[in-house]
């Protein structure tokens, strides 16, 4: 039995297409990619921080030093950020044809960042998640992929769960020491709804965006759904994030978009400035907590 959350209130408005949201260091980060920015804002809503950047900005994390670390999608590179603007981290070009999006960065640094090829397909999945260390060396960590999307760690750094968004479905990895992965599995099929981004309970269960269904769904290892939050029929569920003083308030990213306001903006982030795209932050309360 499906049990729907408490609706929906509005925290922050004003984005162009938001993603990746974040709770770090009592506040919330969120990339907004065609505004070409990481925004960080306070659990009341208040902004705190605007880090511009020359590209569209995807997956964000934190190295154990606390350095912020952001996906330069079209650069296909990873950027390290603060006070002092934006230097690369590590070049993950060599390994994507095509462009990055989502990622995770575990506690000890490892980054895995979903890379996107031109081709594949069923017959011939091209795409991958590829391993940045801390130390920014690079390797292909997953091949043989499709559309890699939303990524989380489990709390003792044994575990990878991604979302396979056109698959409908969230795999499974464990981690080795050196950070490589093996034993793929599937941890959830979703027939019908498209996980986008995601972020993990203390109770072990993912919560997802599915933007086409206008929902936020909890899903359970095999594929149980527990919970789902609606938006409107109109407005994308794109990401969310669990955080807050107390850890039971989840974020929830939406956006007013479309599949033709994306193509128009194609591979040419000078367009973006024209992007038909406007998106928001949510929360509600839920009962379990996110992990940290």
């Amino acid at each position: 039995m499906n049990e729907r959350a408490s609706h929906l209130e509005l925290l922050v408005d004003g984005l162009v297409f938001p993603e990746a949201p974040r709770w770090y260091d009592d506040s919330l980060w969120v990339s907004d990619i065609h505004a070409h920015s990481v925004v960080r804002f306070d659990e009341a809503g208040a902004l705190i921080a605007r880090h511009p950047f020359g590209d569209r900005v995807s997956g964000l994390g934190h190295l154990p030093n606390d350095d912020a670390l952001v996906v330069s999608m079209l650069d296909r590179c990873l950027l390290r950020f603060g006070s002092h603007g934006p230097t690369v981290h590590a070049d993950l070009s060599p390994y994507c044809q095509g462009f990055l999006n989502d990622m995770v960065v575990d506690a000890r640094g490892f980054a895995y960042v979903g890379a996107r090829n031109p081709g594949g397909g069923d017959q011939g999945p091209l795409d991958a998640v590829i391993l940045a260390t801390p130390e920014g060396e690079v390797r292909v960590a997953a091949d043989a992929m499709q559309s890699p999307n939303g990524s989380v760690v489990t709390p003792d750094g044994s575990t990878l769960i991604v979302a396979e968004t056109s698959q409908a479905r969230l795999l499974a990895f464990t981690i080795d020491d050196d950070g490589s992965l093996h034993d793929r599995r599937v941890f959830a099929e979703v027939p019908g709804r498209h996980p986008d981004g995601i972020c993990l309970d203390a109770e072990g269960a993912i919560w997802f965006g599915s933007p086409m269904n206008a929902e936020f769904v909890r899903v359970h290892e095999g594929g149980r759904v527990s919970q789902t939050v609606a938006t409107t029929p109109d407005r994308w569920a794109v990401a969310c994030a669990l955080g807050g003083h107390d850890g039971h308030t989840l974020f929830a990213v939406t956006g007013h978009n479309s599949v033709a306001n994306i193509m128009a903006m194609g591979s040419d982030r000078n367009l973006d400035v024209t992007s038909k795209a406007s998106g928001e932050v949510w929360v509600t309360r839920v009962d379990v907590p996110g992990w940290g």
